[in-house]
């Protein structure tokens, strides 16, 4: 059955600290932008931003949102991680191509660059990456959904 393929995992230590970290990094961003927690401007604001600066379809800017809240969420608690880490993958490789590449590499750790490079996303990518392959590890929702659709 495909959905045993998705949330199939084994037991690992490797992605299970792979997933939260993930999901713990990924979680700020997704509050600022969905509650503005952190900082943030919270959803309404962050879809204008998205639709009238960024000239972004508001589809994108909803999934954007989408991806890093919920996504970041269901990381932590081990549910469906590799759709998420997949979601998670295109959104970064579609952020470094909006909006970092034209940075270079290195963030902007000392402001005398326009914006940040794309060092950030990559190490998001080669994370998601990683559960994305590995799956959820140890103490993952998917292990018990797994075991519930196998009976």
């Amino acid at each position: 059955m495909m959905i045993n393929r998705i949330l199939n995992t084994e037991g690992s230590w490797g992605a299970l600290i792979a997933r939260l970290t993930l999901g713990i990094v990924l979680f700020p961003h997704g509050a600022q932008k969905m509650l503005g927690l952190f900082g943030g401007y919270g959803f309404a604001a962050t879809i204008d931003a998205f639709t009238n600066q960024m000239h972004l379809p508001w589809i994108v800017a909803f999934l954007v949102i989408m991806i890093e809240f919920f996504g970041s969420i269901f990381l932590i608690l081990g549910f469906a991680s590799r759709l998420w880490s997949l979601a998670i993958t295109g959104l970064f490789i579609g952020i470094i191509f909006t909006t970092h590449l034209a940075h270079g590499f290195f963030m902007n750790w000392f402001g005398n660059q326009a914006g940040e490079g794309y060092e950030y996303a990559l190490l998001i990518i080669g994370i998601a990456v990683t559960v994305l392959v590995n799956g959820s590890g140890k103490y993952a929702i998917d292990t018990q959904l797994v075991k519930l659709l196998n009976k």
